[in-house]
């Protein structure tokens, strides 16, 4: 690789810790707004949201790149229109989550999020599974089933979240888009309709950020900080688009535990949630199958190397 490669390479390298850093202490942000409903805070960061990826996609690409994303993909439309339901249903789960005091159930979720991935390959890829892989599955299954048993309740937060991950994940894989342009088109599909329903629970007092009900409303630090979740969401998306064109998918792969790392570190730590030792089994079972599931991805990224190595020599 040349200097300037490896430059790009480092600069890659950072930018993707820095996203996943953000990702991971997202938390914080959201536990800043615990006042205002889980609702509300969704309808303005999928508003908000729009409007910065949508004015940075018109400084990128010029005022016609909603066009140029979908010329010639009749299918892509639909593809993501339901991809961009399905990730406001994510973080609207994962905001009332974080606010109702399951940080630490979210991180676990997207813990298992990779894991889950394999299986969605599986069962909608039709792609096949080396034997660490389907090591590492039953080992984060036999997590999973341990934690249900021993707090009489399903994981439903954790799974709900990596299940509509996942599910989103093969939609945008099957969609063929650009990363942050897919982004675009999928708020640009929400605006609308999102602000049609947050101006209306404005006018019917159920919102506060325009004050126009009895209540006193927000407040300028609440509402300057639902204005920014548009920052918050479009910041990390670019950085891991910029990234993932700089780096190998095997270093993403191993960076991207930096966040669900620091979402658990702030649920235990930071909010003091209950972390006990039946809790500690389960986690360590999604640990140890994970650890499992990235040697196994490193192994097999140095095979193909050393392959393809081969046939040029």
């Amino acid at each position: 690789m040349s200097a300037a490669g490896r430059a790009e390479a480092a600069r890659g390298t950072w930018v993707a810790v820095g996203t996943f850093v953000l990702w991971g202490v997202a938390p914080l942000y959201w536990h800043l707004l615990k006042a205002v409903p889980s609702l509300q805070i969704v309808l303005h960061r999928v508003v908000w949201s729009a409007l910065m990826v949508g004015a940075f996609l018109f400084w990128r690409d010029g005022r016609h790149w909603f066009r140029a994303v979908l010329a010639g993909h009749p299918r892509l439309w639909w593809m993501l229109l339901l991809s961009g339901v399905l990730i406001s249903c994510n973080w609207g789960l994962y905001i009332w989550a974080v606010n109702a005091g399951h940080v630490v159930e979210t991180a676990l979720g997207y813990f298992i999020n990779p894991l889950l991935n394999v299986v969605i390959g599986v069962l909608f890829l039709r792609e096949r599974l080396r034997p660490l892989q389907w090591a590492s599955v039953a080992i984060a299954f036999a997590g999973v089933l341990w934690l249900t048993v021993q707090y009489g309740s399903f994981p439903w937060i954790a799974l709900t979240l990596a299940l509509s991950f996942g599910i989103y994940g093969v939609l945008r894989k099957l969609a063929h888009v650009d990363s942050v342009a897919g982004l675009g088109v999928e708020s640009a599909y929400l605006f609308l309709p999102v602000l049609g329903w947050l101006l209306w629970s404005e006018f019917h007092g159920t919102g506060g950020f325009l004050a126009l009900g009895d209540g006193p409303g927000y407040g300028m630090t609440a509402n300057l900080l639902l204005v920014l979740s548009g920052l918050v969401t479009a910041l990390p998306l670019v950085g891991f688009a910029y990234a993932v064109r700089r780096i190998s998918l095997t270093s993403v792969g191993i960076l991207q535990y930096i966040a669900p790392t620091l979402q658990f570190l702030i649920g235990v730590f930071v909010f003091a949630e209950p972390f006990d030792r039946a809790r500690l089994v389960g986690f360590a079972c999604i640990w140890l199958a994970l650890a499992v599931f990235v040697v196994d991805g490193l192994r097999n990224s140095r095979r193909m190397r050393e392959a393809a190595l081969a046939e040029l020599a």
